[in-house]
């Protein structure tokens, strides 16, 4: 079991900068792809980014460019640095985690909110 825990939400204005941060509880270079989504109130929850364990990278489209994904294997940490924040980037965001045996695991979520 694959346990996750994210932190670094909060309130930012449009055009500012948050980094979140997802810590693993086991090896995070055991994990085959870990990944950032997020719910906006009222709308489904949708895939943000993803890493997986030999670093190939994946951002949806509408982060690209201003969301950038990082890791610290000795803190078994995954990151996602955020600039030029938006109102529409409003969400929880949810970290997840493909297991080596395929299973996927969530983190309970961190708020951030967008807004002046």
């Amino acid at each position: 079991q694959v346990q996750l825990a994210e932190s670094g939400g909060g309130l930012v204005q449009p055009g500012g900068s948050l980094r979140l941060s997802c810590e693993a509880s086991t090896d995070i270079l055991l994990i085959n792809a870990m990944s950032w989504y997020r719910q906006a109130p009222g709308k489904e929850r949708e895939l943000v980014a993803t890493l997986t364990r030999s670093g190939s990278t994946f951002y949806t489209s509408s982060v690209k460019g201003r969301f950038t994904l990082s890791r610290d294997n000795n803190k078994n940490t995954l990151y996602l640095q955020m600039s030029s924040l938006k109102p529409d980037d409003t969400a929880v965001y949810y970290c997840n985690a493909v297991a080596s045996d395929n299973s996927r695991h969530w983190g309970k979520g961190t708020l951030v909110t967008v807004s002046s």
